[in-house]
């Protein structure tokens, strides 16, 4: 397994870049749009139509392979949207992150090309109240294709000594959660860089946009949700993969094991005993996992403001006062 990343832009993702003609309109939001395409753009063009509707600063449209379609032409017809073609496989977060590079705004509104896009999704009022809080994420309500709510509230949580992740129901506008389900979300670009983004190196989606997640909340970062505008899927959205596989045990490294110690964070070698008994490698390759994490975390360790234990402890008490 690579080493942990310790800068942003550790890792580039080879692509082309087509077209992105800028915006200047001096209406336009400062929010920018990365829209995840598994389809390719000749099938969006609806979507493209009203996303440039309501004025973003940017647009960047990640493309699938190429071969499919002509994208010198969709380009054409829509000069103002940038597409960004990987050369080479990418997990989402990997190419979120090479994104983040190509908008000009201070906010960026993930998206997925599986959503229903509607006209005035994000209006100029709103967008100034989505901004305000100031917040590193905020994630909007969602709804399936049937209408039925889908689960984005998030629990820290802890049974029998191990770290869960619950899911509830409940959900109000201001309301904190662990993390943005699918990726999707209104992140603020520059805490966004600041965090680090996606760890490249983990490549199961759920562990990778948990562990981002996680990092913010342990590092005084916060995750809220709106009511204010709510997106719904055009087919099943797929259940979160939770299996404690490779990803899992860097997720573990990096945001459970890690001790909030006065002002900084610490990874005492007591704790490789604890890392070994929950994980199934040999002891030489655990222990070359633990040390890549401990320098990891001495790297970082005054961005930390707690650990896992106090977050989950506080929690609860946090969401019960907003009610």
């Amino acid at each position: 397994m690579n080493s942990i990343p310790i800068i942003f832009r550790e890792r580039q993702v080879a692509r082309t870049v087509v077209g992105g003609k800028r915006n200047l309109n001096p209406e336009r939001l400062n929010i920018s749009v990365i829209l995840l395409n598994k389809r390719g753009g000749h099938l969006q063009i609806q979507t493209y139509e009203k996303l440039l509707a309501c004025q973003f600063s940017s647009i960047v449209s990640v493309e699938p392979d190429n071969e499919n379609y002509n994208i010198e032409e969709i380009s054409k017809r829509f000069p103002q949207i940038k597409f960004v073609i990987p050369l080479e496989h990418a997990t989402d977060g990997e190419l979120i992150n090479c994104c983040m590079d190509e908008v000009d705004s201070e906010y960026v509104l993930v998206l997925r090309d599986n959503m229903r896009i509607p006209s005035g999704l994000i209006l100029q009022n709103l967008a100034q109240r989505l901004i305000s809080s100031k917040v590193f994420c905020v994630v909007p309500s969602m709804i399936d294709q049937e209408g039925q709510s889908v689960l984005i509230n998030y629990i820290p949580s802890a049974e029998r000594g191990r770290f869960v992740i619950k899911s509830d129901e409940a959900i109000q506008d201001g309301l904190e959660t662990l993390l943005p389900f699918d990726f999707v979300g209104l992140y603020n670009k520059e805490r966004f860089i600041q965090l680090g983004g996606f760890d490249w190196t983990i490549k199961s989606s759920f562990w990778q946009y948990a562990d981002l997640s996680l990092r913010a909340w342990l590092w005084g970062e916060k995750i809220q949700i709106t009511t204010l505008f709510q997106i719904q899927y055009k087919e099943d959205v797929e259940i979160p993969d939770m299996t404690a596989d490779l990803s899992y045990l860097r997720f573990y490294l990096k945001n459970i094991l890690p001790k909030f110690k006065a002002d900084h964070g610490v990874m005492p070698v007591y704790l490789f005993l604890v890392f070994l008994r929950n994980c199934s490698c040999g002891i030489f390759e655990a222990w070359k996992q633990f040390s890549q994490a401990a320098k990891w975390v001495k790297v970082n360790k005054f961005r930390f403001c707690q650990d896992v234990q106090e977050l989950i402890e506080n929690w609860g008490a946090k969401n019960v006062k907003k009610q």
